[in-house]
C-alpha cells in the first residue's frame, strides 16, 4: 500500500512539471524562407519572445550556408570566426541556455555583408513566475490548470 502511495505522489509531481516544461518553444530561423540571403532577419524576430530553453532551428541547403555564433562587434562588422566552429549540417539546431543577447552570421561569402544573412535576438530568463509565463498563451493555461487538478485529485486519493 505504501508503494502505490508513493506511485501517486510521484505521478502527481510529474503531472505539475510536464506542463511548465512545455513552455520551450521551437523557432525555425525565417519560417518557410529558412536561413537564406536576403530576408530581413530582424523583422522575423521583431515581436517574438525568445526564452532561456527555446531552440532555433536554422534550415538551409548543405553547402549554401553555415550558422556562425558571432559577439555583437562581429554581428555588426560581419567578422567570421574560424571555419572550425561554424554549423553546417543545414539543420542546425541552438538551445538557448542563458539569458542576453545573440547573434549569428552566415559565413559564406558576402552572405553577410552584402545579402543580410544575420540575426540578433534578445533571450529572456525563464526565472519569471510561472503565472507571468501563464499569460502567454491560453493554452498554457488550460495545461497548467490541468496539471495541477490531476495532481490534486492524484494526492488526495492516495492520502
Amino acid at each position: 500500500m505504501a508503494l502505490h502511495r508513493l506511485y501517486l505522489v510521484v505521478f502527481a509531481l510529474i503531472s505539475t512539471m510536464i506542463p511548465v516544461m512545455t513552455l520551450a518553444k521551437e523557432f525555425v530561423v525565417g519560417d518557410g524562407k529558412g536561413w537564406t540571403t536576403n530576408f530581413d532577419y530582424q523583422a522575423w524576430a521583431q515581436g517574438k519572445d525568445f526564452q532561456v530553453g527555446d531552440k532555433l532551428v536554422f534550415n538551409y541547403p548543405v553547402g549554401a550556408h553555415t550558422v556562425l555564433k558571432v559577439n555583437g562587434t562581429g554581428f555588426q562588422n560581419c567578422i567570421k570566426p574560424p571555419a572550425s566552429e561554424a554549423l553546417t549540417s543545414g539543420s542546425d539546431e541552438i538551445v538557448l541556455t542563458t539569458a542576453g543577447r545573440k547573434w549569428y552570421i552566415c559565413g559564406v561569402g558576402t552572405h553577410c555583408e552584402t545579402a543580410g544573412q544575420k540575426l540578433s535576438i534578445t533571450v529572456q530568463d525563464q526565472s519569471s513566475s510561472v503565472s507571468q509565463a501563464m499569460a502567454v498563451k491560453d493554452t498554457v493555461n488550460y495545461q497548467l490548470f490541468f496539471g495541477v487538478m490531476v495532481a490534486v485529485i492524484t494526492l488526495a486519493l492516495a492520502f
